[in-house]
């Protein structure tokens, strides 16, 4: 680990002051994804800033009836906060089927949105990778595979996303709030993380000096016909080989609304909402998922070795579907799939 200056920040306006000066500062909330990078020398900040001391731990209700959960709401807080459980359980569910215990209790809501992949050539500075170093080259292609993306990748990068929060946000429509040196301003989450495109380096659309101080959600009718459906290698912590955020609004026996997010098999959170809305007042039935599987996965590729997420998400989409439409969502106690 390179040496590196720290600092606590006291306001918003400080840690926004110290992020424009430095553009090499990182900020430090839980530090779960940042203290890892830094011990296998993956970043090197030349600043640390500290921004505990911030007023964003708080969960609030909105006037609209939805929630405002600030940035440094650590994860088991969110999972476990009631109201979180009664108006927003995908969400409840994403987080608990994510990581372990003792991280969650440690990482924040913001930390989340910003963690890096576990592409384990990102993680390795003895090989080329355009996120770590832009026109090295990417060792994942033609290198193992297994856990790389099937959509939306480059010819610069194949990794994935490693969040679950993520993941059910996205279902879920949220926004993130940001505060910056032109003030603040909201982020859709589902505009907020990038596809790697020419500058994999770059994992979201933070302006420089930008940082998040909040996620919103807003009321809406899913909280009955919902689930998450994480496949991994095993049933304790482990990052997911592909994920589905899936939730239905069901007038009679059709599907009012519906939002799937995919996770595990792109370089962000994985939302087709054309393809959703071509679905309205379909049969909320297996015939019906079976063809929003289809229609989602259109314009999937492998890489060799991940050929097999291709089917494993297809069955995980109807799955995770048939879970919501029946009202059983996945036990994030008992992870075996339903």
């Amino acid at each position: 680990m390179k040496p590196f200056s720290y600092s606590r920040a006291e306001t918003v306006a400080d840690a926004v002051a110290a992020l424009v000066a430095n553009p090499h500062a990182q900020v430090l909330a839980g530090g779960t994804n940042l203290v890892d990078l830094m011990k296998y020398e993956v970043i090197h900040p030349e600043a640390i800033i500290d921004i505990n001391p911030l007023p964003m731990k708080t969960i609030e209700e909105l006037p609209d009836g939805g929630l405002r959960i600030g940035a440094l709401a650590s994860n088991s807080a969110v999972a476990y906060d009631a109201r979180v459980q009664a108006q927003f359980p995908l969400l409840a569910s994403a987080i608990l089927a994510g990581a372990s215990p003792q991280l969650r209790n440690a990482a924040s809501t913001g930390g989340n949105l910003l963690q890096k992949t576990r592409c384990c050539y990102f993680y390795d500075p003895s090989t080329p990778c355009n996120k770590r170093a832009p026109g090295s080259g990417c060792a994942a292609i033609g290198g193992l595979t297994r856990m790389h993306a099937i959509l939306g990748a480059s010819e610069k990068c194949i990794a994935v996303h490693p969040s679950d929060m993520c993941v059910a946000l996205v279902a879920l429509d949220a926004t993130v709030e940001v505060e910056g040196p032109d003030g603040a301003r909201d982020i859709a989450v589902c505009d907020f993380h990038r596809l790697p495109g020419d500058a994999p380096e770059r994992d979201n659309t933070l302006a420089r000096g930008e940082l998040i101080t909040g996620v919103r959600l807003e009321r809406n009718h899913f909280a009955q016909h919902h689930s998450y459906l994480k496949v991994r290698d095993r049933l304790s912590y482990a990052f997911g080989v592909v994920s589905v955020a899936a939730t239905i609004e069901i007038a009679g026996t059709q599907i009012a609304d519906m939002r799937v997010a995919l996770g595990g098999v792109a370089h962000k959170p994985w939302r087709d909402q054309l393809a959703e809305a071509d679905f309205a007042g379909a049969p909320a039935e297996e015939a019906t998922f079976q063809r929003v599987a289809d229609r989602l996965l259109v314009k999937a590729k492998g890489q060799g070795d991940n050929d097999f997420k291709i089917p494993l998400v297809r069955k995980a989409i109807v799955r995770a579907l048939r879970q919501a439409a029946s009202g059983t969502p996945q036990s994030q106690t008992n992870k075996k799939i339903q």
